[in-house]
């Protein structure tokens, strides 16, 4: 029998929740991701329990502030209009941000 893998919190977790999404959500999905520094499966386990999400700052993560920033910049420059994805995204990063902020 294999050894059993568990989490921080001593938990088993052998139960599997799959769901299908659009491309344009999953797209969106993995920026959230990114941006929180967890990976995918805890940041969906804290969103669905409500608990809130604790950025754990790394190169990675900077990078991805970047990467976003430098997208909203583009954005911006080519006066397009902006949907709602993208304008929850603009909120989440400042969100983030005023977090880091307050951690320093």
């Amino acid at each position: 029998m294999s050894v059993k893998t568990l989490d921080r919190q001593g938990r088993w977790r052998n139960k599997i929740v799959a769901f299908r999404v659009s491309p344009e959500e999953n797209e969106h999905l993995n920026k959230l991701v990114k941006l929180s520094g967890l990976n995918k499966q805890e940041y969906l386990i804290h969103r669905i329990l409500k608990e809130e999400i604790t950025v754990n700052y790394s190169p990675r993560v900077f990078k991805a502030f970047r990467n976003q920033i430098n997208e909203f910049n583009e954005l911006l420059k080519n006066a397009q209009s902006i949907d709602k994805e993208t304008a929850e995204l603009i909120a989440y990063t400042i969100d983030l941000l005023q977090k880091f902020r307050e951690e320093e």
